[in-house]
């Protein structure tokens, strides 16, 4: 959120969460854990969940719980938070353990998980350093009924807003959905988009394109990474050091190229560059958004 907006605070981000509740965390696209705005997540959830409740039924399996077992869990989960407000992880572990069910290994995060698909919990407010999980029902607005149609319409949109120029299979992948809903999506907003020659898809903007963004630095996992299948044309030669063992860490892109990794190292940040390829005027400008980083962490 820093590296695409100005001022703000990580503390304004908590704010979002716990007191203005206009953001939320809850696991949605690829069934990974997203930040979002509260007022995205009923047509969000409605839309990306469906596909990862297989997946869901085998890993509780793995883990050892039952199906009668997760429902139980799940009903422990619904009467805490009713009877005892926001619960931390920690808290919630307490409340199961207690009632005799399975937390051991990942059995806690793939119930926690199941609860989220089924659309009864997710990460509200901040409660210390933790997030806390509360009931959608009580702390969103009741939803209207979602138009599937119209909500793959809009998520085909917004992923061209942030990706483009992308394939239609890139947009299944970022999603998490079945190609041919990738292909509806794009498909209802037909009159909005472009396709050259090589299947690359934009939305109609006008003669020029948007400006690549200014010297940067990234975090871990940053969405830009997961807009596309080859991720070539954004990392080039710096791909192995930007994922490390199926793990993405910071980086630093100029031009709209990685160009670098960072750490933070005792609360500030260190830049590690693979070598003097920087012109001075970039390397101050990483520097002060280097700056902007640890703004943003004390904020």
């Amino acid at each position: 959120m820093r590296a695409r907006t100005e001022g703000l605070a990580a503390s304004d981000v908590d704010r979002a969460l716990t007191e203005d509740r206009s953001l939320l965390i809850t696991w949605l696209n690829r069934g990974t854990l997203h930040l979002v705005r509260s007022e995205d997540y009923p047509w969000l959830q409605a839309l990306v969940t469906p596909p990862l409740f297989a997946a869901s039924d085998r890993r509780l399996g793995q883990e050892g719980v039952s199906p009668a077992e997760a429902e139980r869990a799940l009903a422990e989960v619904r009467a805490a938070i009713v009877a005892d407000g926001p619960r931390t992880r920690a808290q919630l572990k307490e409340r199961l353990e207690s009632a005799g069910l399975r937390t051991e290994g990942q059995a806690l995060l793939h119930l926690m998980f199941r609860a989220a698909l089924e659309g009864i919990v997710v990460r509200g407010p901040m409660v210390g350093k933790q997030h806390a999980y509360v009931l959608v029902e009580e702390w969103l607005d009741k939803p209207a009924p979602v138009d599937r149609d119209v909500a793959l319409a809009e998520l085909a949109r917004r992923f061209l807003v942030g990706h483009a120029p992308a394939t239609e299979r890139d947009l299944a992948r970022w999603a998490g959905l079945p190609l041919r809903d990738a292909r509806t999506g794009l498909e209802a907003i037909a009159r909005q988009i472009d396709i050259d020659d090589n299947d690359l898809i934009r939305l109609r903007r006008g003669a020029a394109d948007p400006e690549l963004p200014p010297p940067r630095l990234l975090g871990g996992f940053d969405p830009v990474l997961l807009g596309w299948m080859p991720r070539e044309p954004l990392l080039g030669r710096h791909e192995p050091q930007v994922i490390r063992g199926g793990l993405f860490v910071p980086f630093a892109i100029v031009g709209g190229r990685a160009v670098a990794t960072w750490r933070l190292a005792e609360g500030q940040v260190a830049l590690e560059l693979p070598g003097k390829t920087l012109s001075k005027k970039d390397l101050a400008a990483l520097e002060a958004d280097a700056a902007d980083v640890e703004r943003f962490l004390d904020g």
